[in-house]
């Protein structure tokens, strides 16, 4: 009896004590990950979610810790192989692949990077990127999310509905498009793809072949950005971020789409991760017959991105795109007859490589280089319609050209190819709040234009800047520099700029975050070759032309409302222009020009820096998401610019007291998106006030009407990686003009379908 009484209080003991044992030896056989994560200043990155799975097991066991205040994390793991990916919007994710032994002690330090293509993170503003409540230029930013809801084809469709944008169009799809930001001239805002400048030298962006196809972000700044990006940034930089390879399983889309005026496209995009190489390559195919004779476009986009990581402190990456278009120029079909041969054609080609990379705890350094390639041919073979008034000096050179009064079409053709490529190097010493850079560039402009005095125009120019940034208290961050250009026309100038933002309030609930901004910069931009060059009906290029330069200054608030669901913004602008190229008729016997010349010519025409302007106005901006699926936003622009000064006006709508021409005093947009399980439809409404114009045939008009247009897309996400889509531009058929006596297209319905195969790590 006692020895079965011992048995059953013993043996139990014995048998946890085993267990305990073997928990003990089990436990002690975990392997320990740890590690400390840092920003790109050296300070550590807070709650970043660290994740560990078993790989190859389905359903495994996830490990999860984040990391604290000091970005410091540590996981217990048993044995294994795991995929452990680091995340924490708005910066990078990393995601590695390790294989941990018993009792093994692993370290894993990481730098983390802010996500240039996230909407939190503005990378034009400032010489390195930055949060958007810390940038203190006003900035927009038209999301990878926005593009796909509206179904942006090309830039100039998205800008439309952007904050204190005004496009000038001459003519539906393939006629010339302009952009004016914040009142400025067309050739004062400087475009970017991954960094590379694509504007011809010192002229203006022709948006109308430039497609979103591979891009996932646009970054638009308001305000003078020369002490960062030199000439031609006068009010203004748009910049274009390629699409980056981001899973180890490709993801792959193509996708196909057809409608109203015979239209048709069609393009695939390919992306994903090899080791350390990411990649991404995309390719479209876009034409339309139009809706008129000779109104037909075709355009060809092709698109790479391709990037190594040797660390995560040193990085390469190598972007391409090129765009190919050619359309048919009908003119001003609303004043004169269609011009039925004249074709248009644009190539435009742009390639930026780039070293990241660095060298102690607090030193971060880039190497970049770039190349853009311009080339446009205008080409006008027969005469279409000629004048019988003997006045007008147009007489029939054309069987078939049909008769006019006094309008006429004038046979002939014209190119331009344009070459600029930059190398720039540049430094930054970065803490947690203090960060400088010093930077050089080199860029080398070259021309070959039918209409200068010398078969290959160049220019050499180079440059030095500085770009600093202080935050003396979390709720403040100063940013301030300056840039010396010294270009191979005007010689050196010095452009300054300096700005404040800060949070006047913490909140939350109904009233939330305060941000206030204010922003002073200067902007140059310079003459085009054929205003130094000139040789085009006996006119003379002006060798000593000073840069056409702007002071702008910018404050504004932002405020956020009912936890976040609502936020509103106000901007008011001011900017001057001075300096502004003009061209000017002269005679031998009325000399304006005052020059002196061995043989005076009966009649010539010279460049002059004479002009002054201003634009001032204020922006408004709001998006509200009334739930979890439903979200309206709009803005509306109103914008007081005026003629200050012109000596020589080429048109009568150029005389000082006037408006800026095609610039609206009133403009804005409003869009609603609902995107509920499958199904997303967004409609939107873009508007413009009367605006200054000219007819440019001196019939006397010198306003173009206001209008208002609807858009509606939708889509519809079946299974299995297909979606059907659908969209109609102008949806009630409204007959306006962007630009005079150039017809818009008129509705425009198109349906396709997508499919995707997501790709995954």
């Amino acid at each position: 009896m006692k020895t079965r009484l011992l048995l059953f209080f013993v043996l139990p003991a014995v048998l946890l004590g085993i267990s305990f044992s073997a928990q003990a030896q089990n436990t002690s056989s975990d392997a320990h990950l740890s590690g400390t994560l840092l920003d790109s200043s050296g300070a550590g990155v807070p709650n970043v979610q660290v994740t560990a799975q078993l790989g190859g097991e389905k359903n495994a066991q996830l490990w999860k810790v984040r990391s604290s205040t000091d970005g410091s994390y540590s996981l217990s793991l048993p044995p294994g192989r795991y995929h452990v990916s680091f995340e924490r919007s708005p910066f990078v994710a990393r995601d590695f692949t390790i294989d941990l032994s018993p009792d093994q002690q692993r370290q894993l330090d990481l730098h983390l990077e802010l996500e240039p293509l996230s909407s939190n993170v503005i990378v034009t503003a400032q010489a390195e990127p930055t949060l958007a409540e810390q940038t203190t230029a006003p900035v927009s930013v038209i999301s990878k999310e926005e593009i796909d809801q509206r179904q942006y084809v090309g830039l100039a469709d998205a800008l439309t509905f952007a904050t204190g944008i005004a496009i000038g169009r001459t003519g539906p799809e393939g006629g010339t498009a302009s952009v004016f930001l914040n009142g400025g001239n067309s050739n004062f805002t400087k475009v970017l793809v991954d960094g590379a400048p694509i504007n011809p030298p010192g002229g203006a962006v022709d948006f109308s072949s430039v497609t979103l196809d591979n891009i996932d972000k646009v970054e638009i700044v308001r305000g003078a950005e020369s002490a960062i990006y030199g000439t031609d940034a006068v009010s203004g930089v748009i910049q274009l971020f390629t699409h980056r390879g981001e899973t180890r399983v490709p993801e792959f889309s193509i996708y196909g789409e057809g409608g109203s005026f015979a239209s048709g496209r069609g393009g695939a995009q390919l992306s994903g991760l090899l080791g350390a190489f990411d990649y991404s390559v995309a390719g479209s195919y876009f034409q339309i017959d139009g809706q008129g004779p000779d109104d037909d476009f075709l355009n060809r986009t092709l698109s790479g991105n391709f990037g190594y990581s040797f660390s995560d402190a040193n990085r390469i990456r190598l972007t391409v795109r090129n765009n190919d278009s050619i359309a048919g120029i009908p003119g001003q079909t609303i004043f004169e007859p269609p011009n039925l041969d004249q074709r248009y054609s644009q190539h435009l080609f742009v390639a930026s490589g780039r070293w990241d990379f660095a060298t102690r705890k607090h030193w971060r350094h880039q190497i970049s280089g770039a190349e853009s390639y311009t080339w446009q041919a205008n080409d006008n073979p027969l005469q279409s319609f000629f004048a019988t008034d003997p006045n007008a000096f147009c007489p029939q050179t054309n069987p078939a050209a049909v008769p006019t009064t006094e309008f006429c079409d004038f046979p002939g053709n014209s190119h331009f190819q344009y070459n600029r490529a930059n190398v720039t190097a540049q430094t930054s010493y970065l803490i947690s709040n203090f960060g400088v850079t010093a930077g050089y560039e080199y860029e080398v402009e070259n021309a070959f234009l039918t209409s200068i005095n010398v078969p290959h125009a160049r220019r050499n120019n180079q440059a030095g800047f500085l770009d600093f940034r202080y935050r003396p208290h979390p709720r403040a961050s100063l940013n301030f520099g300056g840039r010396a250009e010294a270009n191979a026309n005007f010689g050196t100038r010095i452009v300054p700029r300096a700005g404040a933002s800060l949070i006047l309030l913490y909140g939350k609930g109904f009233r939330g975050d305060t941000l206030f901004r204010i922003f002073y910069a200067q902007g140059i931009k310079e003459p085009r070759f054929d205003q130094i060059y000139g040789d085009n009906f006996g006119d003379f290029g002006n060798p000593s032309l000073k840069p056409e330069a702007s002071k702008t200054w910018t404050t504004g608030i932002e405020q956020k409302l009912l936890s976040d669901h609502i936020r509103i913004s106000a901007e008011y602008f001011s900017s001057r222009f001075y300096d502004i190229v003009t061209f000017a008729f002269c005679s031998s016997t009325n000399n304006f020009c005052n020059l002196t010349f061995p043989v005076v010519p009966s009649g010539f025409g010279y460049f002059f820096n004479t002009d002054i302007a201003r634009a001032r106005g204020l922006n408004l901006a709001g998006e509200t998401r009334f739930t979890s699926w439903l979200n309206l936003a709009g803005n509306y622009t109103y914008d007081d610019s005026l003629v200050i000064k012109a000596s020589n006006p080429f048109d009568p709508t150029e005389l000082p007291g006037n408006r800026l021409l095609r610039r609206p005093p009133n403009s804005g947009s409003l869009t609603l998106n609902a995107a509920f399980r499958r199904l997303n439809v967004t409609l939107g409404g873009y508007f413009t006030g009367v605006r200054t114009d000219s007819d440019f045939l001196n019939l006397g008009f010198k306003r173009n009407p206001g209008y208002a247009r609807f858009d509606l897309s939708g889509s519809y996400r079946v299974s299995h990686g297909v979606t059907f889509y659908a969209r109609a531009t102008n949806l009630f058929d409204k007959q306006y003009q962007d630009a005079l006596g150039y017809p818009a297209l008129g509705r425009d319905m198109r349906a396709g379908v997508r499919y995707t195969f997501s790709g995954r790590n």
